[in-house]
This record gives structure tokens, sequence and C-alpha cells, in this order.
């Protein structure tokens, strides 16, 4: 048996799994192949920020706080980079740093809105770079003298970014010796993701949403965008799928990018797409190149445009069963893509020159280091992760026998055979996500803290078949009806519950917990509900817990018809029946609700209709609100509330499951 810890031992886990982790992303491979930039992020709770900075092959090369996203020069003499060194907070700046002789990095812009996307023209003498163009009213920071907004589209404001429709991220270039100011593309309202050079320099690939009822069909396409500002911007694709991420190929021929071309379903798995770049392309038109591999190429690990090899293949990351690897990928589709990485790891980023391949990798109990080709580099993570623990995979039959779920346990710290524990079981959000074989930090502090962890992968989720993501799509969905969100997932859940409590007899199946965030707080609700006496407490975070008004509510309103199949105006019943509040009174177990007021996905009145409801029927519940955050806070919040979240979170168990 475990004893209940102290809110300061709590305290103590939470700050050791947090403050001063380190990690690797934003690999750059050189033209030649020879030389390695990358970013080393790392927590600095005392600060309450994350510090990140640039390094080449084994040293650090910049000193800012905030420098990411490293773009090497055609001739490799040169690295490009963002950060934030105007002395305005919110100003974001661009800096090349010469790396083939000593010299100090130059300013090449400052941009007031943030820096996205960064690419060197093929001749060297321009960058290209998307951000936001901010309306007049944003020169008056006081709103009380700001204009009144009208919003005329859907999709207008989206989680962690606030308003956008009157800031749309455009597409920029600059000239790369710092000479010359940012010149604007692609003025207007719409906004825009990605720049792929053609050889030439004379036009960008990009992706966007240009057309009239793009928030409507939800189409997004491809478009080239002549540098010289003259030409007319030319749409490549007809509005009938999902183009992003796009990757000129070395002769300018073709584009390679990642999506599908089912506008009415949601999940889908992504695929590597392959278009011409000489003609308007149809959606028949387009090769899919992965289709061999019916896995989503949109890793929730991260997701990059494809890397071109040569002028016949690209590479791109697809998750498979709590795994991510790196592919290779045919561009006519003829053969299966090739994984070129192996074993039980996720790959988060890539990149790839003149041969060298560079990924960034985790494991359950390492975070994200550098590799090339298989040897590991990088070991920022040494120092902080001796203590973290494995986890054990194992696969539960679906209880109606036709297939099997994917399934971890992580035994808790200074694990006894001999002893019972108490059980936190997890369900991811999404629902089209995958738990795997990545380092998770909520498992870890959990299983720090005493518990056993269970987490698994139940149907709707990512890392499997098309098939299986679309397996709770609505019972009225034009195209793949299913079960319905709190129908095969919520079996898979308990399926999952059951198996383990009966295999691994360490776990005390009276002192068992779950929780989830998003869709996995919508699951925490539900089975709350319905769970039939398995669980003796439950945390639903940032949850979804009533269909209609997230609905509405929602930054991606009206997008969920694409789940769910009818419109909410039109069949309101359909989303009432499977949203948990409705089954409220059902609830007879302890809830804890931890939700963040500048959540715009799922929206903080999910939280409080919830707690209003659970208060009004004297259930036992508490509510935790978060100040200043947004849908991410459990991975990106400011360090300071992640801790606090962590310590709330084990507190409040280790009390209901005493």
């Amino acid at each position: 048996m475990v004893s209940s810890q102290s809110t300061g031992q709590h305290h103590d886990i939470a700050v050791r799994m947090i403050d001063q982790r380190s990690w690797v992303t934003d690999v750059a491979v050189s033209p030649d192949g020879d030389r390695v930039a990358f970013v080393v992020a790392t927590i600095d709770l005392e600060a309450n920020t994350t510090e990140r900075r640039i390094w080449l092959d084994d040293v650090p090369v910049t000193e800012g706080d905030h420098d990411d996203h490293p773009a090497w020069s055609p001739d490799g003499r040169f690295l490009a980079f963002r950060a934030k060194r105007s002395s305005e907070k919110t100003d974001a700046t661009m800096h090349v740093l010469p790396v083939d002789a000593p010299g100090e990095s130059r300013t090449v812009c400052t941009m007031p809105d943030g820096l996205g996307d960064i690419a060197w023209s093929p001749d060297g003498t321009m960058l290209a770079f998307t951000s936001r163009t901010q309306h007049e009213r944003y020169t008056k920071e006081d709103a009380s003298w700001q204009a009144p907004r009208k919003v005329e589209r859907l999709f207008s404001r989206l989680n962690g970014e606030n308003w956008i429709f009157d800031r749309p991220r455009h597409v920029y270039v600059v000239p790369a010796d710092g000479t010359g100011r940012p010149r604007n593309l692609t003025p207007g309202e719409f906004q825009h993701s990605g720049v792929s050079w053609l050889p030439d320099s004379d036009a960008i690939v990009t992706s966007a949403q240009r057309h009239e009822t793009w928030d409507i069909d939800l189409a997004v396409d491809l478009y080239v965008v002549p540098v010289s500002g003259d030409g007319e911007i030319r749409c490549l694709t007809a509005h009938d799928g999902s183009y992003s991420h796009p990757s000129v190929s070395p002769d300018g021929k073709l584009v390679a990018f990642l999506g599908h071309g089912d506008l009415l379903t949601f999940p889908q798995n992504a695929a590597v797409g392959v278009a011409p770049l000489d003609a308007t392309t149809k959606e028949s038109d387009i090769i899919w190149a992965s289709a061999g591999l019916d896995r989503t190429f949109m890793p929730l690990s991260g997701t990059r445009a494809p890397v071109w090899r040569d002028d016949i293949s690209v590479l791109a990351a697809a998750e498979d069963r709590g795994e991510t690897h790196l592919f290779h990928v045919f561009v006519d589709g003829s053969q299966v893509p090739e994984p070129l990485t192996d074993g039980p790891i996720v790959v988060s980023g890539f990149d790839a020159a003149a041969g060298t391949i560079a990924t960034v990798r985790s494991t359950v109990d390492r975070p994200d280091e550098l590799f090339l080709g298989g040897v590991q580099q990088t070991h920022v993570t040494a120092r902080w992760s001796d203590d973290l623990l494995p986890w054990e995979k194992f696969e539960v039959p679906t209880t109606d026998g036709s297939d099997v779920i994917d399934a971890w346990i992580m035994r808790p710290a200074d694990f006894d055979e001999t002893n019972t524990y108490p059980v936190l079981l997890n369900v991811h959000g999404g629902p089209f996500a995958q738990y795997g074989e990545g380092f998770f930090d909520e498992a870890q502090f959990q299983a720090a803290a005493g518990f056993v962890v269970v987490l698994s992968n139940p149907r709707g989720g990512s890392g499997r078949s098309t098939e299986w993501g679309q397996a709770i799509l609505g019972p009225k969905h034009p195209v793949k009806p299913g079960s319905g969100w709190g129908g095969l997932d919520a079996d898979d859940v308990l399926a999952v519950i059951d198996h383990t409590l009966e295999r691994f007899t360490f776990c005390d199946r009276d002192r068992v917990g779950m929780l989830g965030g998003s869709y996995g707080g919508y699951m925490a609700t539900w089975l709350a509900a319905n769970h039939d006496g398995r669980f003796r407490a439950f945390c639903s975070e940032r949850a979804v817990n009533n269909l209609v008004s997230e609905e509405w509510s929602s930054d991606i309103a009206t997008a969920f018809r694409t789940e769910h199949g009818p419109l909410h105006i039109d069949d309101p019943e359909l989303y009432a029946s499977h949203s948990p509040i409705r089954q409220v009174r059902e609830i007879d177990r302890p809830m804890l609700l931890i939700h963040s007021e500048e959540d715009w996905r799922c929206p903080i009145n999910q939280a409080e209709e919830l707690w209003v409801a659970l208060k009004l029927l004297g259930k036992e519940v508490d509510f935790y609100r978060f100040p200043g955050e947004n849908h991410e806070l459990s991975r990106s919040g400011s360090p300071v509330h992640r801790v606090q979240r962590a310590e709330i979170i084990l507190d409040w168990f280790t009390e209901k499951l005493a």
C-alpha cells in the first residue's frame, strides 16, 4: 500500500519533472550535409519561461533567450533564425549569423506580430517568411480606444492566437543582407502557411484559404505567389481538399505536400501528395504517394513539410501504433513507403541534405535528442532524466472481438511486486491522437508520486488505419457513420481498465482514478456517469461537456460537423444525446475540473456548465481556473502554472484514492 504524500512532496515531484528540462528541436542540415544546426530548449522555472538557443554541431552559437528555427543559406555560409531581441516585448526579429568565418549576427527585420516559416531563396539574396499583419486598431494599446471588430467569417479567432481575421498571416520577403524592408506578397484578408521557393527564386509556393467560401467548405489550397508582386497569385488546386506543408522539388516541376481530399470527414489519415506545378490540379490528378501505408503523415509529435531526397523521393514522418517513424516515400506512389527508423521511438523532427539524415527522437524515458543516421549526437537530457521510468506495452482485445487496443502500463517509483498500488487511467485528447513510445511528463510525475499509470489508444485515435480513426464518427455521418463519441471508444477504454486490473495483480481495483484533457476530458465526464463502479474519482480537464454549445462557442465552431455528421442547428438532439452534461445526475464520484480561462478550443463555459450543475445537485466537485492560459496549458503553459497543475492533480488523487 502507498501512504498519502504531503503537498510538499508532490510539489517537489512536479518541480523535478519540469524545471531545467532540456530537449532538442528545430533540426536543420547544412546543404553539403556536413553540419547540423538545432535548437536546445530548457525550462527555467525561476524565470517562468522556456529558453531556446541555437547550437551548431555540439556547441551553442547564439546567446538569446528565444532563438529558434535555424535555416541554412544555399551556400552554407549563413544561418538565419528567429528571435525576440527588440526593445518592444511583442516584436519578433530575424537575424543572419555567419558560420564560415568570425562575425556578429545581423538583424534582417523586426516584425510586430511574430515570425513563422523561414526559407532562403535559392539564389541566396532573399528570405521568405510568414508573419501576421495587424489592423491599425492594434496601434492603440487601450482597448477602449480601439474600433469595433466586424466579424464576417467563421474561424476568426483561434486558440493560442486570439483574434486572427484582423491580423492575417501573410507571406513576406526581405533582402538577406539586411539592406531593405520586408515586403508583403499576399496582402488582404486571407491566411497563409508555409513557404517553399521555386528554383529560379521568382516565386513561392504556400498553402492558404483564398477562395470566397473557405470558412464553409473548409478547403485549403496550394498557391504560387510571384515574388515581383506584379504577377497573379495562382491557385494550384481546385478547392476540393485540404492541402498544406508544400515542398517544391529540386527541378521545380513538382510540389509535395500533406493532406487529403475528403472535406466532409474528419479524422483522415493525412497522406503525402504530389502535384505538378505547371497546371491547375484537381484532386483526381494528385498522386497520393504514401497510399501504400494507411497511417497519418501529420504526426502529433511534430509535422513538417516533406523533404526531397532527390527528384523521385521525399522523406516524411508518420505515426504507427504508438511509434512515429521517418519514411522514404517514392513520389510516383509505386512502392509502399519504407521506414528509415525503427524500434519504440517517436520521431518529432527531421531534415536531410547531401545524403545526411538527421532526426530528433524521444523514448519513454528520454526526451528529444539529435540523431544522425542511427547514432545519438546530443545528450542534453542526460543530467535531468536519470530517474525517468520505462513502461510496458500490452494489447487488449476489443469487447466486440474485432481487433486489439494498444495499451501501456508504467509501474510506480520504488515498485514492489508484493504491494498493491492506486491506478490512474489516462485518456488522450483529440480524439484523433495517440499515446506511445515518446516522453510523456504526466505519466512520469504520476508514477513518481506512487501511482500505476495506464494509457491506451482506443478507437477514434490516430496511429492506426483510417477505419480505426473513423470508427466513432456520428451515427448519421454522411460518409462513414459510426458509433459516435461515447460509443466504441468508451467500450475500448473500459476494456483496457478491466483487462489491466485482471492481468496486473499489483493494481488495486478499489483505488482506480481516471483523467483526461480535451476529448480525454469529455471521456472523463462521460465515464463519470457510465463507469459501473470501476472508478473512484475523475479529473476532467479542458473538456467538452456539451457538444451543442461546443459547436457554436469553439474557435473551430462548425467544424465538428465533419465528425458528428449533421449541422447542430439541423439535429441538435444528436449532439445533445452524445453530451456528458445530459447525464450529470448519474455522476456519483468526486470530480476535479481544470480549465484555462483563455481556452478558445474548448471554452471555459464547458467547465462552468458542468460545475454549476454538479453544485446544484450537491455532488462532490473541485474547480480550478488558470488565468492567462489557453488549451495548451499542460504542454506549453507557463512553467509555474504547469507545476501548480501537476501538484493539484497529484494532491487530489492521493486524497481521493487513499
